[in-house]
């Protein structure tokens, strides 16, 4: 998988880089053959955002997440991420229940 790291406007730490690309590698067990996954760091209006983008062979998941620091900032948008995949896992498993009846 390919993992690209950013940051507009800011600059992160070495250990803030390491997390992001634990919290893709996390994110990527969850999709079926990752093929991307983007963290972007920003800053606007004096909040600090985190976007994380994750390819997959069943299309793209993309989340924000907005808080004081960009650490929280992260962790909210790996939940974020994790629900939409978990959903969309689920939709696919009732999908074959649906169609055999």
């Amino acid at each position: 998988m390919n993992i690209s790291i950013t940051a507009r406007h800011c600059d992160i730490s070495d250990e803030l880089r390491a997390r992001a690309a634990a919290v893709l590698e996390r994110l990527a067990t969850l999709v079926t053959r990752p093929v991307d996954g983007t963290v972007v760091f920003d800053v606007s209006a004096g909040r600090a955002t985190a976007e994380i983008r994750l390819t997959g062979r069943g299309g793209a998941s993309v989340a924000t997440g907005e808080e004081k620091d960009h650490r929280t900032a992260l962790d909210r948008a790996e939940d974020k991420v994790r629900r939409q995949l978990e959903k969309g896992a689920q939709a696919k498993r009732g999908r074959g229940a649906r169609d055999a009846v």
